[in-house]
C-alpha cells in the first residue's frame, strides 16, 4: 500500500477563477496525486466537466444525482470515503457561508460534511465580498474547527479592482495540499 497514490477531491464552485482548475489538476497528478473532480452547478458556467474529466482522466461529479449513477450509490458518501483531502478552489462566499453552517444541499457540501479527510479551502472571490464581516466570520469559524485556508492572494481581480481575493497561486496550493496529506 505504500505504493498508493494520495487521493484528493477537488471541488470546483462558481468563481471566474475556476479556470485556473484545470491547470490544479494537471499540477496535482505531476506530483502524483490523484485526482477527482466535483463540480457545482455554478462552476459548470464557467468550465466545462468534459475540460474537468479530459484533464483528471476521471469521472466529473456534479449532481446528486447524475444519471450515471446507480440509484443505491450515495456518491458523496463514496467521494468522502475515498479523499485523503478535501480540497475546494476556487471557493465562493456562498459555499464557505454553507459549509460554515451546516448546509448541505449540493454533492459539494454534502461531501465536505460526510468527509473525514482534512478539508482545503481556497476563497476567490471580489475584495469586497471578502472582506465582508460575515464573510470572515464565517471563515474564521471553519478555521476554528480545523479546516485550511489557503489565500486568497492580492492583485487584479476579474471585476477590474485590485486587492485582496484572488485564488492563491497553483503552487501555494499544491505545497499547502503536500504539508497536509
Amino acid at each position: 500500500m505504500a505504493d498508493r497514490k494520495k487521493q484528493i477531491v477537488l471541488g470546483v464552485t462558481g468563481s471566474i477563477a475556476a479556470y485556473k482548475a484545470v491547470e490544479l489538476v494537471r499540477r496535482l497528478q505531476e506530483k502524483k496525486f490523484e485526482v477527482s473532480v466535483v463540480m457545482t452547478a455554478t462552476a459548470t458556467h464557467f468550465i466545462t466537466p468534459l475540460t474537468m474529466a479530459s484533464i483528471s482522466q476521471r469521472q466529473v461529479y456534479v449532481g446528486m444525482f447524475d444519471a450515471q449513477q446507480k440509484p443505491w450509490e450515495k456518491d458523496h458518501v463514496g467521494l468522502a470515503q475515498w479523499a485523503d483531502a478535501l480540497l475546494v478552489a476556487p471557493a465562493t462566499a456562498d459555499f464557505i457561508g454553507k459549509v460554515a453552517h451546516g448546509i448541505a444541499d449540493d454533492l459539494l457540501t454534502c461531501t465536505v460534511m460526510a468527509t473525514k479527510a482534512p478539508v482545503l479551502i481556497a476563497p476567490a472571490m471580489n475584495q469586497g465580498m471578502y472582506r465582508n464581516t460575515i464573510v470572515q466570520e464565517n471563515i474564521g469559524r471553519l478555521k476554528k474547527i480545523g479546516y485550511h485556508m489557503i489565500g486568497p492572494a492580492k492583485g487584479r481581480l476579474a471585476c477590474g479592482d485590485t486587492g485582496e481575493g484572488r485564488l492563491a497561486e497553483i503552487d501555494a496550493i499544491v505545497k499547502q495540499v503536500e504539508s497536509v496529506v
